[in-house]
C-alpha cells in the first residue's frame, strides 16, 4: 500500500459559509444601530464580535475554496495551508477584539448609563437565534478542519455571548443593574480570550511544523524498526501539513548494500505501519549505506 493522497471536502461547506456570513452582517448591523440607540456597550461589543465574525467568516470561505486548489509547479502542495493560516487569522483577531471590549467595560463600569432594554432583550435574541442556526449548520464541518473549528467557535462564543446580553438586558430592566452591562461585556471578553487561546495555539503550532501533540516520535520509530530490523531511522521529520494531513521523512540507515526493488518492499511495509498506526498519509524514507554522519532522530540542520 502507498499512502493516501484523496482528501474529502465538505461539499456543504461553502454554502453553510455563504448563509453563515449573510446572517452575521444583518446581526452586525441590527446591533450596532440597536446598541446606538439604547446605550447599551454590551449589545455594541456583541455586533463588533459579530462583524469580526463577518470577516472571519470571508477568510474561512476563502481558505476553504483555496484548499480544494490542485497542486502545481508554483505550489507543489497546493494551498492545503490556507486553512491553518485562516484559524491562525481567525483566532487572533477573537483575542484582539476581546481585550479591546475589557477595557471598554472597565471604563464604563466606573460611569454606568441608563440603558434601554427592550432593544436589548429583542436584538439579542436574534443574535441567539441567528447564531445558533449559524453555528448548528458549521457544527459537522467543524469536527473535520480547523479553519472550520474557527468559524464555528467565532459563531458558537457569539450565540453565547447573546445569551449573556439577553440575561443582563433582563436584569437591567426588571432591577435597573445598569452596571451588569459593563460586567457582562468584561465576561464576554474573557470566555472570547479562553477560547481563542487553544485555537491560536494549535494553529501556531501547526505553521511552525511542530511535531503533533499526541505523537512521540521515540513510539512511532519503535515501532518502524519492527519491520525493518537492523536498518534504523534517523534525522526525522514529522509535522502536520494541514489539520487532516501528516507527512513524515527520515533517513534509513542500511546495515547492507540492498537493491532498490528490495528497498521499494521495505518502504511499503514502512508506510502500511506510518498509516494503520499513526494515521500518517505520507511518508519519503531516504536510503543511506555506510554514510558518515550523526545518526540521532533529531538532527540540527
Amino acid at each position: 500500500m502507498a499512502h493516501d493522497h484523496h482528501h474529502h471536502h465538505s461539499h456543504n461547506g461553502d454554502q453553510n459559509l455563504s448563509v453563515s456570513i449573510v446572517l452575521n452582517i444583518g446581526i452586525t448591523v441590527a446591533q450596532i444601530v440597536g446598541g446606538i440607540i439604547s446605550g447599551s456597550l454590551s449589545l455594541i461589543s456583541d455586533a463588533l464580535h459579530n462583524f469580526s465574525d463577518v470577516i472571519s467568516l470571508f477568510l474561512s470561505l476563502a481558505a476553504h475554496r483555496l484548499a480544494k486548489r490542485k497542486a502545481n509547479a508554483a505550489s507543489t502542495f497546493g494551498y492545503k495551508r490556507a486553512e491553518l493560516l485562516a484559524a491562525f487569522i481567525n483566532a487572533a483577531t477573537l483575542i484582539i477584539v476581546a481585550f479591546y471590549l475589557i477595557y471598554e467595560a472597565v471604563l464604563r463600569f466606573s460611569d454606568p448609563v441608563a440603558i434601554g432594554t427592550g432593544l436589548v432583550i429583542w436584538l439579542s435574541l436574534l443574535g441567539i437565534l441567528f447564531n445558533g442556526f449559524s453555528a448548528l449548520l458549521l457544527r459537522k464541518d467543524a469536527q473535520k478542519s480547523i479553519n472550520m473549528k474557527s468559524a464555528y467557535l467565532h459563531l458558537f462564543t457569539d450565540m453565547m455571548a447573546s445569551i449573556a446580553v439577553l440575561a443582563g438586558g433582563l436584569l437591567m430592566k426588571y432591577f435597573q443593574w445598569f452596571w451588569v452591562d459593563s460586567v457582562i461585556t468584561f465576561g464576554i471578553a474573557v470566555y472570547l480570550i479562553i477560547m481563542g487561546f487553544g485555537l491560536l495555539k494549535s494553529s501556531t503550532k501547526m505553521l511552525l511544523l511542530f511535531t503533533p501533540e499526541n505523537l512521540k516520535i521515540e513510539s512511532i520509530a519503535e515501532a518502524v524498526h519492527q519491520v525493518t530490523g537492523e536498518n534504523r531511522l534517523y534525522h526525522i521529520h514529522l509535522w502536520h501539513l494541514n489539520d487532516n494531513v501528516l507527512h513524515f521523512e527520515a533517513h534509513l540507515d542500511c546495515r547492507s548494500d540492498m537493491s532498490i526493488s528490495a528497498f521499494n518492499e521495505l518502504v511499503s511495509k514502512i508506510e502500511e505501519v506510518l498509516f494503520h498506526d499513526f494515521q500518517i498519509s505520507h511518508c519519503t524514507i531516504q536510503p543511506e549505506f555506510e554514510k558518515a554522519c550523526p545518526k540521532d532522530f533529531i538532527i540540527e540542520e
